[in-house]
């Protein structure tokens, strides 16, 4: 296992707290957190179901945003950009891996995984090699053409995460990445996202409660009822 505490630092979490309102009342989901994310690094948050788990994935890839703290992505406070200004920057630095995979069933294998490029200033061309290179990645050049329908649980998560990869983003957020997937299915996916680690040098943040993913990772992290409790390595 790497020690975290050896690279430096390109998510930096301090004192975020954040609640939802049920009616009148609000209810805390996450309590003065506070963590630091090494550059490279293959980071699981596990925890039980309403501990706050995907409420964290969700403020780190600016999908939400905090009551209170900071949050700061490879030296940028995503807390003081605007609506406009956070949607470019997820787009450009935040490559997401979901459950159910997301994917567009009118479009192909190559059309979903283009998508996030079309937001982007690149050519045709450009837009071509960049999808070509990432579906080689995943083992799925040969289904390219294929839509989602035609296509496993482990391809169109496959395709997905060609799709997350695409833009060359920042950092991977995954939330339950192999909760939909068979053993082997979603063996072949661990195996994938840490080649991603390892060989690309991809920081990933990965939400799961399958203990035999976590394992893959090289820091656990629990969260318990809102509050940050350990951490293994």
């Amino acid at each position: 296992m790497r020690d975290s505490n050896e690279k430096e630092s390109i998510v930096s979490i301090n004192a975020v707290s954040k609640s939802y309102q049920r009616g009148n009342q609000p209810v805390p989901v996450l309590e003065e957190i506070t963590f630091d994310i090494a550059r490279g690094e293959f980071l699981a948050l596990m925890g039980p179901s309403g501990s706050g788990k995907s409420t964290l994935l969700n403020l780190i890839a600016g999908i939400d945003s905090a009551d209170s703290g900071s949050i700061i992505i490879d030296g940028v406070d995503i807390a003081s950009l605007g609506e406009a200004e956070l949607a470019d920057w997820r787009a450009a630095h935040v490559g997401f891996i979901f459950q159910f995979y997301n994917l567009i069933p009118v479009l192909t294998a190559y059309e979903n995984v283009e998508l996030p490029l079309l937001l982007t200033s690149l050519s045709r061309r450009e837009r071509h090699e960049h999808v070509e290179t990432a579906l080689a990645v995943v083992a799925l050049s040969d289904r390219k053409e294929h839509y989602p329908s035609q296509l496993s649980g482990g391809q169109q998560q496959r395709v997905a995460i060609a799709r997350a990869i695409v833009t060359d983003p920042t950092i991977l957020v995954a939330d339950e990445p192999t909760g939909d997937l068979d053993r082997v299915s979603a063996g072949d996916i661990l195996a994938l996202m840490s080649r991603l680690n390892e060989d690309f040098g991809k920081t990933i943040i990965m939400v799961t409660h399958d203990p035999r993913a976590a394992e893959k990772a090289h820091v656990i992290r629990h969260l318990e009822k809102g509050v940050l409790s350990d951490v293994s390595a």
